[in-house]
C-alpha cells in the first residue's frame, strides 16, 4: 500500500486483519500509523481500539447481515465493515459519510465489485438499528469461551468483570519519590490545568480525569512522572525494600516496575533486569535514562539460570511472570482476539516453571512477590498452591492490605472501571537456613 492514498477506513480494515491472523495492535498498528498523516492517526488509533473492544458484538450483527461469509481473499471487506459498524454504534459521526467514505475504502482496497454489497449492508444496519444480542459472547463483546470461564470462576462478578473490560482504561501516573512528593505533583498538575487525584491504594500514584499525551504532563521528558497502572505500582509495597538489597526483577520489559523498584528505595546495591525479548529491552533502557536510574539489563530466558546467573543470590524478587493478560483486556482489547482457551494451561506450566527457577536464587531469608496481570485462578493462587505443595518450607505472608481478595494463596484484584486494572500479588519468603 502506498503513499498518503490510503483512506484511512482501509488502513483500519488492514490492521484487524493482521489482529485476527495473530498479530497484536501494538505490533501492526505502530507501522499502519507511520503510513498515515499526523491528524489522521489518532483516528486510525480510535477506530482500531474501538473495533477490537467491541468486536464480538460487532461480527455478531455483521455475520447475520450476510447471506454467506465473503471468501478469504475478501476477507479485509468484512473488517472494512466492522469498522463502519464500530461507528455507527458506538461514534458520533455523521451516517452518511460512514456510508460513503466505507464505500470509497472498499474501492481504495480494490475490492469494487463489493461496494453494492458493503453500502447495502451498511444502509440496512442503519435503518433496522442494532440488532438484540444472540448470546452473552455478543451482549459482553467477548470470546464465549472467556465469559464461560469467568462466570465458571467468579460466579458473583463475572459480568462486572466484562463489563469493566470494555469500559476505557484512566491514565494513572506513577511520581517518581526521587524526585517529587505526590502533593508536590498533583500541585504541579493544577497548575497545568490538569484534573486529578491520588490514587487509592498505591503511594505515588495519581490518576487523571481524562487522559492527556504525555508531553502536556509537567516535567515528564526530566523523569518526574510514569504513566503505570495503579495495580501495577503496588509490587513495590509487597517487596519490603531496603538499603543494600540485591533485587531482581525477572521479567522486566517494558521496565515499569523495574523504575518503581528503584525510585521506592535510593540505595539498592543492585538491581537486575532480565527479558527474553531483545526487541522490549531497549524500552527498559529508554526509561531508566528518561528516569535517570540506573539497572544491569540481561537478555536471557530467566528460568533458564545457567545461562544469566552469577551465583550470587537475591534478597528480593519480583516475578511478573508472562500471562493471558485478561485483567488488562481494557488498556489491550486485541487480547480478546488474540487469546485461546488452549493458552492458559501451557502458560501455567511456564508460570509454575519461573517460580521454581527463581525460587532457586533467592537468599534464605529473603522474599518473592509473584505477579500477574490475570483474573484466571489457574494462573494465580492455584500456582501458588501447586508451589507449596512442592516446596513445603515456603511462607506465604499475607500483606496487611486494603485492596483486593484474600484468595487463601495470594491476593486477587479484579478489573475496576473507576481505577485499577485486575492483577494478582502473592508473596512467598524463605526461612533463614
Amino acid at each position: 500500500m502506498g503513499g498518503h492514498s490510503q483512506p484511512v477506513r482501509a488502513v483500519a480494515a488492514d490492521v484487524l486483519l493482521a489482529v485476527e491472523n495473530g498479530q497484536s495492535l501494538s505490533q501492526c498498528l505502530p507501522p499502519a500509523l507511520a503510513r498515515l498523516p499526523i491528524n489522521e492517526r489518532p483516528v486510525l488509533q480510535a477506530l482500531c481500539y474501538g473495533t477490537c473492544r467491541w468486536f464480538h458484538r460487532l461480527d455478531g450483527e455483521l455475520r447475520g447481515r450476510l447471506k454467506k461469509p465473503l471468501r478469504s481473499p475478501d476477507r479485509i471487506v468484512h473488517h472494512l465493515m466492522l469498522v463502519a459498524l464500530f461507528q455507527l454504534r458506538f461514534s458520533q459521526h455523521a451516517t452518511y459519510a460512514i456510508l460513503n467514505e466505507t464505500v470509497e475504502a472498499c474501492r481504495a482496497l480494490d475490492k469494487p465489485h463489493l461496494t453494492g454489497l458493503v453500502n447495502g449492508v451498511l444502509r440496512a444496519a442503519e435503518r433496522e438499528g442494532a440488532p438484540a444480542p444472540a448470546n452473552d459472547a455478543d451482549r459482553f463483546s467477548h470470546p464465549a469461551w472467556m465469559v464461560e470461564k469467568l462466570r465458571h470462576n467468579w460466579p458473583d462478578d463475572w459480568q462486572r468483570i466484562l463489563d469493566a473490560n470494555n469500559a476505557q482504561a484512566p491514565m494513572t501516573l506513577r511520581v517518581n519519590a526521587l524526585r517529587f512528593t505526590r502533593e508536590r505533583y498533583l500541585a504541579l498538575l493544577a497548575e497545568a490545568g490538569i484534573q486529578a487525584a491520588p490514587t487509592r491504594y498505591a503511594p505515588c500514584g495519581i490518576q487523571l480525569d481524562q487522559p492527556v499525551p504525555v508531553e502536556h504532563l509537567p516535567w515528564f521528558a526530566d523523569g518526574a512522572v510514569s504513566v503505570q497502572d495503579e495495580a501495577a505500582q503496588l509490587c513495590t509495597t509487597l517487596l519490603d525494600l531496603a538499603p543494600g538489597q540485591r533485587v531482581l526483577d525477572a521479567c522486566a520489559a517494558p521496565g515499569g516496575k523495574t523504575c518503581a523498584i528503584l525510585e521506592a528505595c535510593g540505595d539498592l546495591a543492585e538491581v537486575v533486569a532480565i527479558d527474553e525479548s531483545a526487541a522490549r529491552l531497549p524500552r527498559v533502557q529508554e526509561n531508566l535514562d528518561r528516569l535517570d536510574l540506573e539497572a544491569t539489563l540481561i537478555q536471557a530466558d530467566a528460568a533458564d539460570i545457567d545461562q544469566w546467573w552469577d551465583g550470587n543470590a537475591f534478597d528480593r524478587i519480583l516475578l511478573d511472570v508472562p500471562c493471558s493478560a485478561s485483567g488488562v483486556i481494557r488498556r489491550h482489547p486485541d487480547i480478546k482476539l488474540l487469546r485461546r482457551e488452549t493458552d492458559i494451561v501451557p502458560l501455567a506450566g511456564i508460570q509454575l516453571g519461573l517460580l521454581e527457577a527463581m525460587w532457586s536464587i533467592l537468599k534464605p531469608g529473603g522474599r518473592l512477590v509473584y505477579a500477574t496481570c490475570s483474573v484466571f485462578p489457574q494462573e494465580n493462587h492455584r500456582i501458588i498452591q501447586r508451589f507449596r505443595k512442592q516446596q513445603d518450607t515456603a511462607v506465604l505472608v499475607e500483606p496487611e492490605v486494603s485492596w483486593g481478595r484474600d484468595m487463601g494463596a495470594g491476593r486477587q484484584l479484579l478489573p475496576d472501571p473507576n481505577s485499577h486494572d485486575g492483577f494478582f500479588y502473592a508473596v512467598l519468603e524463605k526461612p533463614e537456613a
